[in-house]
This record gives structure tokens, C-alpha cells and sequence, in this order.
């Protein structure tokens, strides 16, 4: 058997010990990504042939292959060798976005790959998903609101256009503190009740609270540090917690590709209730697993939050 591929440049062993890697525990797609880095885009093509009409797991992928500095080279050679091929154009418009997104490229530039890539695939919510990534930081909320009613419209319950959703609502109205009938939970609330009872969007209310906590935060209306903030604590914050831990108790989604998000919101959430066994039992679940949001909420360092929760919970600290 060949020795694995090494690791991308830059990528030194200390600087990955410490890494959030956003493929979370998705193998299939860490080993892709690593052949991508070595220019095999055919490994690509084959991941997502495989992953099929599972949009919520096709998006992730893309979305993920897309973060890499080479993707939009070898998926432009891609693109070029195979002309009318979808997922080619899908992922060569995720990275001109991530360009886009870091002042390498220009967002008409990237609004035009994706609508380029939604012509070749017109029932896959995964161009509009990377364009509502775009519309994210540069479009206006009508905008925004167009491309999110796109997504819904080829996937309803979308995991990640939900988010995004839920983080742009949360940003709405900073200065009017702290509002129980803010409309990011009223949304929040909403889609959690129109999913299937199965859905990972019962969660949902969560990510809201723990978004609004960051923009609160920011304003000056909550402490910095979340454990201090009675954000968590009041009658309808409990339920929604209480609501949120039950269904995960009830439904785990071992094969969800953004499940591991949740969990880290959720677990976020519970350890700033002041619930540590069950902050404990999520922990356990997400293993070497930890997301970037919300731990860093509202400007502290992930990793050390992270490890201070998980420590204080599982009494290792």
C-alpha cells in the first residue's frame, strides 16, 4: 500500500494539531480533498457522483473542497475537460465565491459562475447555497432573502442555507437589546416546526440564541464572556434548550454531514445554562470535532474556549 498523500503546504503538524478542520468526520471527504491538493480532480468527481441526490452532504463537500487556495484551478481544468459537467462548474463556482469572499475575486465574477453552474443543474440547491455564502457579506437583504428562497425551493429544510439565514437575521436591529420577540427566533421557531419531525432543524432555535448572543455582545448589551450573561438562562431560553437536548436525545442523526455543527452549538449552549452533564454527554459526541462558531462568540479565541468548556465539563481540566 502507497504511503498517505502528505499534507498540503503550510500545513505543519503543530499548526494541525491545532486546526478546526471543516470536514468534520467526513474521511471520504478529507481524503478527497488531499488528492484535489495534488491536482487529482477526477477523486472529486467521483465523491460527488457518489454522493448523489444527498444535498445537505453535496453541499458540505463542495463547500468544504471549495476553501482550499488550488480548488479553483484544478476545478477550471476540470470545467475545461469536461464542459457540460455540473459538479465542475458547481465547485469551480464555490471557489471563485471563497475568492470572492477574500478580495482575490470579484463578486460579479463569482455571482456569474454560480448562476452559470445553477443553468447546468437547474433542481440542485447547492449553486444557490454557495451564492447565498456571496450574498452573505456582499448582498443586501433582498437579495439575500431572493437566494435563500431558492435553496428552499430544491431543498426545504437546507441545513447550511438555514444557518446562514439565521445568522443574518440575528444581525438585524443590533441596538434594540435584548428582545424575546426578536425575529430570529420567531424564523427559527418556524422552520424547526415545518420540518419533518426528524429534521436536524429542530436545533435550529439554538444556533438563533446563540447568534444573537454574538450580536448582542458585540453592542455592548451582553458580557463578553458568555458564562457570565443571563442570556441562557431565562424561561424561554431554558425551554428552547430543554426542547433542542430532548430531540437530540430522541434523534440523533449519526449519518448528518453538519450534525457535529449543532452539537457544538448545542453543547456551547448547555455549558452556558450551567447544565454539565448533559454538556458532558455532547462533548463525548463530538469527540476531536469542535466548530469555530460558537465558541469564538462574540471575539474569543475557539480553540481555548473550547478546551475550558470541554475540560470543565468532563472534570479533566
Amino acid at each position: 500500500m502507497p504511503p498517505p498523500p502528505p499534507p498540503p503546504l503550510g500545513r505543519g503538524r503543530r499548526r494541525a494539531a491545532h486546526a478546526f478542520d471543516a470536514a468534520l468526520d467526513d474521511t471520504e471527504l478529507a481524503t478527497t480533498r488531499a488528492a484535489l491538493a495534488q491536482g487529482r480532480w477526477q477523486s472529486v468527481r467521483s465523491l460527488l457522483a457518489r454522493t448523489g441526490d444527498d444535498l445537505d452532504r453535496r453541499g458540505h463537500r463542495v463547500v468544504v473542497l471549495a476553501a482550499e487556495s488550488y480548488t479553483a484551478a484544478w476545478a477550471t481544468d476540470w470545467l475545461l475537460a469536461e464542459p457540460d459537467s455540473a459538479d465542475a462548474a458547481v465547485l469551480l463556482a464555490a471557489a471563485r465565491v471563497q475568492r470572492a469572499l477574500h478580495g482575490k475575486d470579484k463578486p460579479a465574477a463569482a455571482r456569474e459562475a454560480c448562476r452559470a453552474a445553477a443553468a447546468l443543474a437547474p433542481a440542485d440547491p447547492t449553486p444557490w447555497l454557495v451564492l447565498l455564502l456571496l450574498e452573505r457579506t456582499h448582498g443586501d437583504d433582498t437579495e439575500f432573502v431572493r437566494t435563500f428562497e431558492q435553496v428552499r425551493a430544491r431543498h426545504a429544510d437546507h441545513h447550511h442555507a438555514h444557518h446562514l439565514m439565521t445568522a443574518r437575521l440575528a444581525e438585524r436591529r443590533p441596538d434594540a437589546g435584548p428582545d424575546p420577540l426578536h425575529e430570529v427566533y420567531d424564523f427559527a421557531a418556524w422552520a424547526a416546526e415545518q420540518a419533518p419531525a426528524d429534521s436536524p432543524l429542530a436545533m435550529l432555535p439554538v444556533v438563533a440564541h446563540a447568534e444573537r448572543y454574538r450580536v448582542l455582545a458585540g453592542a455592548g448589551f451582553e458580557p463578553a464572556d458568555p458564562l457570565a450573561s443571563s442570556h441562557w438562562t431565562g424561561r424561554r431560553a431554558r425551554q428552547v434548550m430543554k426542547a433542542a437536548f430532548d430531540w437530540w436525545l430522541e434523534w440523533e442523526h449519526e449519518d448528518h454531514p453538519r450534525r457535529l455543527v449543532d452539537l457544538n452549538y448545542l453543547a456551547h449552549a448547555k455549558v452556558c445554562e450551567g447544565r454539565g452533564a448533559e454538556a458532558a454527554a455532547l462533548f463525548h459526541r463530538i469527540g476531536d470535532h469542535p466548530t469555530p462558531e460558537p465558541w469564538s462568540y462574540p471575539d474569543r479565541d475557539p480553540h481555548s474556549a473550547f478546551r475550558a468548556a470541554r475540560d470543565r465539563a468532563l472534570g479533566t481540566g
